[in-house]
């Protein structure tokens, strides 16, 4: 990820609830094999497990769970039981992962109110905000004979259920709001035929980059342009490009002050 410092924000409090918001990831692995194409990625929906949430240092671990004849966990599984491979299904291969915001959108140059008229040196651009999670991954595959890999699966397909039920749909059981569906309320013969079509991926992070790319990089005068025109296109996703945009510039100008006052 191409950091600019404008742009980078190493924030993990951010990074996390960026993560926890839009926690459908795009697992990238490079495993070198003769059966599977050396790059692969699949679109993965992440658990994020931090223990404390209050420090700055911890990086986490990221959950989640594949579909076990994806070609991508094909190459997974065959790279954990290869020779040399630890007993743990754990991989010295570095991953990655990435994580988008729905928040972004084209930048017009006619938004660029001040140096367009001026000079007319202005070039379109995209808006974005993006987190790169990169680890290691242990693969959790032989739930025939291993109880960990079957505590493994159990343990995540409850706690993503939990997650997704609780905090994308509301379903909360408080108040007028539904209760959660729970991986206990289908037959459990059925549950255990579906486990064993999937496989378990653990991702010990070392390394969180940040990225929003909401024009700090411009003048006052061009950004209030910026978001200007997106509230003028009358979309939600407009206004929310606008707000961000607001909120980011108003960051930057608070980090900046606080760098000069502990200088």
């Amino acid at each position: 990820m191409y950091l600019r410092s404008d742009h980078a924000d190493a924030d993990v409090a951010t990074l996390r609830r960026l993560i926890r918001e839009n926690p459908l990831g795009i697992l990238t692995t490079a495993l070198p094999s003769d059966s599977f194409p050396l790059l692969q990625s699949s679109h993965i929906p992440f658990l994020l497990d931090v223990e404390d949430e209050s420090g700055e240092t911890e990086q986490g671990v990221l959950r989640g769970h594949m579909a076990r004849a994806n070609p991508h966990s094909k190459a997974l599984v065959e790279a954990a039981t290869a020779a040399g491979a630890s007993s743990d299904g754990s991989l010295p291969h570095e991953v990655l992962v990435l994580f988008n915001s729905p928040v972004q959108h084209y930048v017009t140059p006619k938004f660029y109110t001040e140096t367009k008229p001026a000079t007319g040196k202005v070039v379109p651009t995209w808006n974005y905000a993006a987190a790169q999670v990169y680890g290691r991954i242990t693969v959790h595959h032989d739930t025939a004979s291993s109880a960990a890999a079957a505590r493994f699966l159990s343990k995540q397909l409850a706690d993503l259920s939990d997650m997704s039920e609780r905090a994308i749909m509301g379903y909360t059981g408080e108040g007028a709001a539904p209760t959660a569906w729970k991986v206990a309320d289908a037959p459990d013969r059925y549950t255990a035929l579906l486990s064993k079509a999937i496989i378990g991926i653990e991702i010990t992070i070392d390394r969180l980059q940040g990225k929003f790319k909401m024009s700090q990089e411009m003048g006052d005068g061009d950004r209030a342009g910026v978001v200007a025109g997106f509230r003028g296109l009358g979309t939600e996703l407009g206004d929310r490009m606008a707000a961000t945009v607001e909120e980011r510039a108003e960051l930057k100008k608070a980090r900046k002050a606080a760098t000069q006052e502990a200088h």
